[in-house]
């Protein structure tokens, strides 16, 4: 039997191409979808993922500094957190020039779809205007928050240490927690989403969602000493407010009930649609608690698989009816062993 070498492989992979009608019809429609703005300066490529992983490694550095030198010397700690602060800062600056110039951009091109939102036009438009400014201004605005940022992490560290008997110590939480990976991420990401960053806060949200399974929009306002147990699936909206002392399990929504819409069926935005969580309330795994006027008192409890649209009163518990369940011998009456089902 004749095989095929690798030479021939690669004589046959040369002669396949694609039809040039085919590239030219494929570029015309996409190119033709698009909305060019005649500006230059609006014209910029979006914020680099790439980039983007690499400033939430050198803010997570910052804010977790004994993780830095073998060497915990204070002045040489100190001497590296400047350098990383510095470097973070002209990382952040760039990045947010890049997502104000492509918001600019993304605006006017909504405006012609229809989509015309008059002040985060007249917003992104300004912004340019001072392109090189507002990024530094809004760069140095951020880092001057790292310290306050830090304080309520390590909060939320010792929530986790205090509600998981499988903790040994802090650097555990540090290092192994994906719920406190994913609140670190997002406490940074939320106060760049108060500055009104475009695109910035949610890609690192999302960045922050693939790796943990964990989905906090960056909107969503939490206090301190916040502890999300084990998260797989856990999903926090953007209006959420969450208080202190609060602990919730994995595969929990706090999600919105509905949308409203404008007179012509547009949805309205901007509204609080997700639920408030006030202090010291625990919520079990896979529990779904949904609407912007659902409100849980404080020290509630709602316990696993509860589906929850409106409020509750303080030292409230809310459970499902246990189930009914069915069991059976595990020995078949005419065998000796038991049954090996299997799939």
């Amino acid at each position: 039997m004749d095989l095929t070498t690798d030479n021939d492989c690669e004589k046959t992979s040369s002669e396949i191409f694609v039809d040039e009608s085919v590239a030219n019809e494929v570029a015309d429609a996409i190119t033709d979808d698009l909305v060019f703005v005649n500006d230059p300066d609006r014209q910029s490529p979006i914020p680099d993922y790439d980039d983007v992983v690499d400033l939430i490694v050198r803010l997570k550095a910052i804010v977790y500094p004994v993780f830095c030198e073998v060497n915990h010397a204070k002045d040489m700690v100190r001497e590296r957190l400047r350098v990383e602060v510095a470097d973070a800062g002209t990382l952040l600056a760039r990045l947010i020039r890049r997502a104000v110039l492509r918001d600019a951009e993304a605006c006017v091109a909504m405006a012609h779809r229809g989509c015309d939102e008059a002040e985060a036009i007249a917003r992104s438009r300004e912004l340019v205007k001072t392109l090189d400014q507002s990024s530094q201004e809004m760069s140095q605005t951020f880092l001057q928050k790292l310290p306050a940022i830090r304080s309520s992490l390590m909060k939320d560290v010792q929530a986790a240490y205090d509600g998981d008997p499988a903790c040994q110590n802090f650097d555990e939480v540090i290092l192994c927690y994906p719920g406190l990976g994913a609140v670190t991420i997002h406490r940074m990401a939320h106060e760049l989403y108060k500055l009104k960053i475009p695109f910035l806060p949610r890609m690192m949200s999302e960045w922050s969602h693939g790796e943990t399974g964990i989905d906090i929009h960056p909107g969503a306002t939490i206090d301190d000493y916040f502890f999300i147990d084990h998260g797989t699936g856990v999903v926090i909206g953007e209006t959420c407010e969450i208080g202190k002392h609060v602990k919730i399990y994995q595969g929990v929504t706090l999600g919105a009930l509905s949308f409203d819409k404008d007179e012509r069926g547009d949805l309205v935005r901007g509204t609080k649609r997700h639920p408030t969580i006030q202090d010291n309330v625990v919520i079990y795994a896979n529990a779904t608690v949904l609407g912007g006027r659902t409100v849980l008192g404080h020290h509630s409890v709602v316990g696993s698989s509860v589906w929850l649209t409106r409020s509750i009163d303080p030292h409230t518990t809310v459970t499902i009816n246990q189930p009914s369940l069915r069991m059976r011998e595990q020995v078949h009456p005419d065998f000796e062993h038991p049954i090996d089902y299997q799939i």
